[in-house]
């Protein structure tokens, strides 16, 4: 795309897409914890990032961890939703990668963090919310956003999960549920799609016909 875009560009970017090794010593320059990346990477079984809130280092002034807090929110699209619509639970969807995807990229059908194997297409629901839905685990919904645009979008056929999440939220893998997301859900500094807090509703799924 760089050299596409760009043909009096200096940056070589043919050459650097015949070798992303090249491209990981660029980085290098500008970011030291690439500092001997190649080296690195290349030895068997890999090397671990580091992760200095896992060593419990912290670069603030007292030399702890830091907590600011800060009021909860109460004018969100979920508690619009609720507002608007009162014959039914409405949940706050939060979208999320299992342990074999990276980014959109799917490479198997397991997520070992959350004891799913061979399937996807499942959403993660609080054990008293089925018995308030009136609904078993296992079984099928279908998957409505609550919107103010008169659009409707939908995920069809998803298999409850029981699981330990707080009551009144969902989760469910992506990409299968990113038409649940409106255009116009941005995050208000960011403009970053709130693809974390989607208010939908669940109801039976509507098997073809």
């Amino acid at each position: 795309l760089g050299a596409a875009r760009r043909r009096k560009s200096r940056t070589p970017w043919l050459w650097l897409v015949e070798d992303y090794a090249r491209i990981r010593d660029l980085i290098a320059q500008v970011f030291d914890d690439f500092e001997d990346f190649n080296a690195r990477v290349a030895q068997p079984g890999g090397f671990r990032l580091r992760n200095t809130a896992s060593e419990r280092v912290w670069a603030t002034a007292s030399g702890k961890a830091a907590f600011v807090p800060h009021a909860v929110p109460r004018d969100t699209p979920s508690h619009r939703a609720r507002e608007r619509v009162r014959d039914a639970l409405v949940f706050t969807l939060l979208t999320t990668r299992s342990h074999d995807q990276y980014n959109t990229t799917i490479y198997g059908m397991d997520d070992r963090y959350r004891g799913v194997v061979g399937q996807r297409r499942v959403v993660f629901i609080h054990p008293e919310d089925i018995r308030a839905l009136g609904v078993q685990d296992g079984d099928w919904v279908d998957l409505k956003t609550v919107w103010d645009d008169g659009q409707e979008r939908r995920a069809d056929r998803f298999k409850l999960v029981a699981y330990d999440i707080p009551r009144g939220n969902l989760a469910a893998y992506y990409p299968e549920t990113n038409p649940l997301v409106p255009l116009s859900a941005t995050a208000v500094a960011a403009g970053t799609p709130t693809s974390k807090a989607i208010p939908v509703v669940l109801v039976p799924h509507e098997a073809a016909v």
